[in-house]
């Protein structure tokens, strides 16, 4: 048999691999065994033991739901229904119940939700992986890391593009006028505003631009006038008070009334006087009763706060001639216990 095969070789190659496919031959018969020395040794997996297992996990319920999908469009094999009854093992759910389709349904979504799950954890554990690997073989070999980072598929070391193209591909791009596709679009728009009155020019002259700042500036002052004007504590009084003092409130009141009517002199007289709780009469129309009923105000302010000044004052000389008189006391108190035990 030998010589058959050997005779019809045409090279040396082909004698050679009929050759030691006749040595393994023989050796597998008679059972000897000789050492492989040109095999390299089997190396281990690296794929880590947790991964093995969610990967075997996702096959298994990959499994159970082909073969519950299977079942629920009516293939009743034995080999089906074994599957199906392992899948629903550990509850009380039998094949026999009416509802049996709607508890196959919520099974296989279940199963689905668990395999996104699991999927999701090795894509996280993949990344912690690859991160981790990157951060030590930047400590190690910088040169191996971006080596490994580069992608040949993009930037190839393969010929470049043809100048001309490259030229000829911006010149398309830039000195080509383009027809734009906007037309249909503008004709809507129009047709829709052509109902709409065009508003008349405006012109701004320096008489606006100065009433527009004379209003703004009164307003400030009838706020600045009306927060001066009612204090809420003590405290409030002596500020509000200096702060008058400060903002000179009769150059405000007579500002106010040159910008504006009587009419308006009297409401902002009624709103101090409201906040204030004080009476108001016909007689003050006049903007001088404003300024001097803001002076009255600052004269009663100014009172009570000597008064209590003095209140205090007074409070605090008993407080000190009482604790110089317990002093006092203790003192002879305690000069004379050893006269008295001596």
């Amino acid at each position: 048999m030998l010589v058959t095969y050997l005779e019809a070789s045409r090279d040396l190659c082909e004698t050679d691999s009929i050759l030691f496919g006749a040595v393994l031959t023989v050796c597998r018969i008679i059972g000897a065994k000789f050492p492989m020395a040109g095999r390299a040794t089997q190396q281990s997996s690296a794929i880590p033991a947790c991964r093995k297992r969610i990967e075997d996990r996702i096959a298994k319920a990959r499994a159970f739901i082909g073969r519950l999908t299977s079942f629920r469009s009516g293939n009743n094999r034995p080999r089906v229904v074994r599957t199906v009854r392992m899948a629903f093992a550990g509850t009380n759910i039998s094949l026999s119940q009416p509802d049996i389709t709607q508890k196959l349904t919520e099974r296989i979504d279940e199963l689905k939700q668990k395999i996104a799950a699991w999927e999701k954890r090795i894509r996280r554990f993949s990344e912690r992986s690859r991160r981790f690997n990157q951060n030590r073989l930047f400590q190690s070999d910088q040169k191996r890391l971006y080596k490994s980072l580069e992608r040949p598929e993009v930037c190839g070391a393969g010929p470049g593009p043809d100048q001309a193209d490259t030229v000829a591909f911006w010149r398309g791009l830039w000195s080509e006028p383009v027809n734009h596709s906007e037309g249909p679009l503008m004709e809507v728009v129009a047709s829709q505003s052509a109902s709409i009155t065009p508003m008349d020019p405006v012109t701004i002259t320096p008489e606006d631009v100065a009433e527009a700042t004379t209003s703004a500036l009164h307003e400030e002052s009838i706020v600045q006038i009306a927060a001066l004007a009612v204090p809420s504590t003590s405290s409030d009084v002596y500020e509000s008070s200096s702060a008058l003092k400060e903002t000179e409130v009769k150059r405000t009141a007579c500002n106010i009334e040159d910008q504006t009517s009587k009419k308006q002199c009297r409401k902002i007289l009624e709103n101090v006087c409201n906040l204030n709780k004080l009476p108001v009469s016909s007689e003050d129309d006049d903007p001088a009763k404003i300024e001097r009923g803001v002076q009255v105000k600052i004269k009663s302010s100014e009172e009570e706060i000597l008064e209590k000044k003095t209140k205090i004052l007074k409070q605090k000389v008993a407080r000190q001639t009482k604790t110089s008189l317990i002093a006092t006391i203790k003192k002879y108190t305690a000069q004379s216990r050893p006269d008295s035990d001596g």
